[in-house]
């Protein structure tokens, strides 16, 4: 077989997903060093001048993988919120405890954030990227916040709970935590009920 029938045919907006997921995956086990064009393309699958078809270049569609991977993280709390139960302080816990299980307490997450993570020095599009992802979240926090306690300004406490949430979930993805993720949900449930009494 030649290497150019080893290349998946695919519909387009099949190939470009594939090639945001294999760049998900190259930057997850190679960092964001190893995530070549080259590497992304045999990961996908297709050829590498494919990817100047879908993405400007490489830089293109790192960013675009950062749009998406933030996207299926909120989207995965979106769902936490929408099957709890629906009162202010069960809605808000599901929000923060969500971090603690798969799909987002996941270790090629956790090294596709890393990744990102480490761009962020270098690339000003990611980096504004990143700005606007954790924005994003601690706006819908301050919501769920604003929803349990009404009528406080929530903004500090929305980015020190990030902060805890932030911290328990890499020790989560890394393996071999000294906690539970049900002990982490009450860590954070018992920070959240010390840092609300002080506003």
């Amino acid at each position: 077989m030649s290497a150019r029938q080893a290349f998946r045919r695919a519909e387009p907006d099949a190939r470009r997903q594939s090639l945001i997921d294999a760049c998900a995956h190259t930057l997850a086990h190679k960092g964001a060093h190893g995530a070549s064009v080259r590497a992304i393309c045999t990961e996908a699958g297709v050829s590498a001048g494919l990817l100047r078809h879908y993405f400007a270049g490489i830089d293109d569609l790192v960013a675009e993988t950062y749009r998406v991977v933030g996207a299926r993280v909120q989207a995965a709390l979106d769902d936490a919120v929408a099957s709890a139960e629906q009162t202010p302080e069960a809605r808000l816990i599901a929000y923060l405890a969500a971090s603690f299980a798969p799909p987002i307490a996941d270790p090629d997450l956790l090294s596709t954030w890393l990744a990102f993570w480490s761009l962020t020095r270098t690339d000003s599009t990611v980096a504004q990227l990143h700005s606007e992802i954790y924005a994003d979240n601690r706006r819908a926090l301050e919501a769920l916040l604003d929803a349990h306690a009404p009528g406080k300004n929530h903004r500090l406490t929305a980015v020190a709970l990030t902060a805890l949430v932030d911290g328990l979930w890499l020790e989560l993805s890394l393996g071999n935590a000294p906690f539970t993720p049900e002990e982490a949900t009450a860590l954070t449930r018992r920070w959240l009920n010390g840092l609300l009494p002080l506003q």
